[in-house]
């Protein structure tokens, strides 16, 4: 399993080298830290959750024109390296179904995938997560704050989700501000705890500054 991982990885620094979204390899590394630290505490198989880490932005609508074209790639990849199909599907499922915008209503199945989720979520909180809303916005063309704009609150469709228009401040409110209470495990609850507060002060902050207040 060493020499799949080995082969994963230099897989993934190829594809993510000329990311500047914030998805890029230092994304996938910082994601691999939390989960193998939030796998351990809550008994995950860690290889799942490793190979899963690896993959999961490789397939990411909001990074590739043709999702479905690029999960045959992966998949073919997986089938290449002999692992068992059961293991297979398990990734796949893991990487398919853990954004933001596909997971809202059923969840995650697995452990493994709850874990998987829980790490990817935390590397979006935080000062690393302020830096990479930031990040992204710019490298889509968004805004960073427009005081007439307010956040979207209302359900969305994918659709109005990725292409709806709106800034880096709102990201904060249409997502990252709910995702302390969406963290399935014991251990991702305690580590978004801090990053979630670290955000609120920065946007506190930030709004104070761009009001003018001293």
């Amino acid at each position: 399993m060493e020499q799949v991982r080995v082969n994963i990885e230099k897989l993934v620094k190829e594809k993510l080298k000329d990311d500047y979204t914030g998805h890029d390899w230092g994304h996938i590394e910082r994601v691999r830290s939390l989960v193998l630290h939030i796998g351990k505490n809550e008994g995950a198989d860690l290889m799942i959750c490793e190979l899963a880490v690896l993959l999961h932005d490789l397939i990411d609508d909001k990074l590739v024109e043709d999702e479905d074209r690029t999960l045959q790639e992966v998949t073919r990849v997986l089938n290449d390296e002999g692992l068992q199909e059961a293991f297979i599907k398990h990734i796949v499922e893991i990487i398919t179904t853990m954004s933001f915008s596909k997971s809202s209503e059923k969840g995650m199945r697995t452990l493994e995938g709850k874990v998987v989720q829980d790490a990817d979520r935390l590397d979006a909180l935080g000062a690393i997560g302020i830096a990479r809303t930031f990040m992204f916005a710019g490298a889509k063309g968004e805004a960073m704050y427009k005081s007439d704009l307010l956040p979207r609150t209302e359900p969305m469709t994918k659709e109005e989700y990725r292409h709806g228009e709106s800034t880096a401040i709102n990201h904060f409110y249409e997502k990252l501000f709910k995702l302390k209470s969406l963290m399935n495990t014991k251990t991702g609850e305690k580590l978004a705890e801090e990053r979630h507060r670290y955000m609120e002060g920065f946007i506190d902050q930030f709004l104070a500054e761009w009001e003018g207040v001293k």
